[in-house]
C-alpha cells in the first residue's frame, strides 16, 4: 500500500531497475511526505541505494516515474532543494572544516549562513580543525553539516551515526527531529534497528526491490507475534518449550529468553513449574525482531 499525501516532496511510481541478472527494484512504488522520518530498511541487496540514487537523480530507471517535488529527479530545480549524507569514500583532508563548509555552501543558489550551519550539526567548536585530525565520529558530524548547506526541503542520511559514541548520536537524533520539526523530510538508511526505532515516523522494509511492510515503528513490531521473557530458570530448555503458548527458548549466558503469544500464560505456568525462577524480564519485539522474521528466507 503506497502511504502518500497529495504534496509529497518525492516519489518513485512503478519503478523497475535491473543491473545485468539482478532486478534491483521491482515496480516500486514508494513516496516520502513533509515532516517525516522516514527509514527505508532492508537486507543487503534488497534495493535500498538504488532506491536513493534514483531519488538522488544519479541514475535512470528502466521503467516507471521518479519525481522530486513535482519535476523530474534530475531537474536543478529539485536538485538544489535537497541534501545528501552518504557513505563519502574520500573527503580532502587538508581543509579545515570551516573551508568544507564555505566550500558547499557555494554549490547552492541560497545557502544556509556559516555560523547556522556550524551550529545545526554541532561542530562550531571544531571549525578551525584540519579533517585529517577528526575523529569518525566527528568526521560524520561534517559529513551532516555538508548535506545542510543549501538549507535542503529533503535530506538523505545513510548509516549517519557510524563511528559515533552515544553522546555525539544523540546529538545527531536531535538535530534530525528538529529538522523535520520544521515540515522537512529525512529518507533515513541504516543497519542500526534502534536508530530507526527511535528516529522514524515511518519505516517501510525493502527486500528483493519490492516493499514488504510499511508503516510506524509500533505497527512494524506488531506483525511480529510473541514478547519476550528473560528468566533464570533450572527448568530444561524442552519442559520450557512445552510451557503453553511458547513459541521458541534459547539460552542467553545464565538466562534463558522466551518467545510466547501469550507472555501472561507463560510465565503463570513456568512459577508454578519452578518456583525458584527469579530475574524475570518482559519484553514486547523490538523492530529487531520484526525486521529478521519479515525478511527471512
Amino acid at each position: 500500500m503506497l502511504i502518500q499525501m497529495p504534496d509529497a516532496v518525492a516519489t518513485l511510481i512503478d519503478v523497475s531497475k535491473t543491473f545485468g541478472a539482478t532486478r534491483a527494484l521491482d515496480n516500486l512504488t514508494l513516496s516520502l511526505n513533509p515532516g517525516e522520518v522516514a527509514a527505508l530498511l532492508g537486507p543487503n541487496g534488497a534495493g535500498k541505494t538504488t532506491a536513493v540514487r534514483l531519488l538522488l537523480g544519479l541514475t535512470r530507471p528502466d521503467s516507471g516515474s521518479v519525481r522530486l517535488f513535482g519535476r523530474g529527479a534530475q531537474d536543478k530545480l529539485a536538485r538544489v532543494r535537497t541534501g545528501a549524507m552518504l557513505q563519502i569514500a574520500r573527503v580532502p583532508e587538508t581543509l579545515k572544516v570551516r573551508e568544507h563548509i564555505q566550500l558547499f555552501r557555494s554549490y547552492y543558489p541560497a545557502p544556509l549562513p556559516l555560523d547556522q550551519v556550524l551550529a545545526q550539526a554541532g561542530i562550531a567548536d571544531i571549525a578551525n580543525r584540519l579533517f585529517s585530525t577528526l575523529s569518525g565520529g566527528q568526521k560524520q558530524r561534517v559529513l551532516f553539516a555538508m548535506a545542510l548547506c543549501g538549507d535542503p526541503d529533503l535530506i538523505f542520511l545513510d548509516e549517519p551515526t557510524v563511528g559515533m559514541d552515544i553522546e555525539a548520536r544523540r546529538a545527531l537524533w536531535a538535530a534530525v527531529r528538529d529538522f523535520a520539526a520544521r515540515g522537512k523530510t529525512v529518507l533515513l538508511t541504516t543497519h542500526y534497528l534502534e536508530e530507526a526505532d527511535a528516529l522514524a515516523s515511518r519505516v517501510i522494509v525493502l527486500n528483493r526491490g519490492k516493499i514488504i511492510a510499511q508503516g510506524s515503528p509500533r505497527q512494524i513490531k506488531s506483525m511480529v507475534a510473541g514478547r519476550k521473557i528473560r528468566c533464570n530458570t533450572q527448568l530444561k530448555l524442552n519442559e520450557l518449550q512445552a510451557l503453553p503458548t511458547v513459541t521458541a527458548v534459547i539460552e542467553d549466558g545464565d538466562s534463558v529468553v522466551i518467545t510466547a503469544t501469550d507472555s501472561d500464560a507463560a510465565v503463570r505456568a513456568l512459577l508454578l513449574a519452578d518456583t525458584t525462577a527469579h530475574g524475570l524480564e518482559i519484553s514486547g519485539a523490538a523492530l529487531e525482531d520484526a525486521f529478521i522474521e519479515l525478511t527471512k528466507s
